[in-house]
């Protein structure tokens, strides 16, 4: 029975903890965009990976 007045303060010690790392980690904006990361690999550059002999041709008038 003594064991539960160590455990209940590193509770309130490891809760409080991760309430603060909650709050700092919102308020730097690691929650602001969660869409996004995983849209971008779809969209990744691989230009440089397709063969010359097998890239589309461009018009004159288009910037590649």
């Amino acid at each position: 029975m003594d064991i539960i007045y160590l455990l209940i303060p590193i509770a309130i010690i490891l809760v409080s903890v991760a309430i603060w790392a909650f709050f700092w980690s919102v308020k730097q904006g690691q929650f602001d965009d969660l869409e996004s990361p995983a849209h971008r690999i779809l969209f990744d550059d691989d230009d440089d990976l397709i063969p010359e002999d097998a890239k589309p041709e461009q018009d004159a008038d288009k910037k590649p």
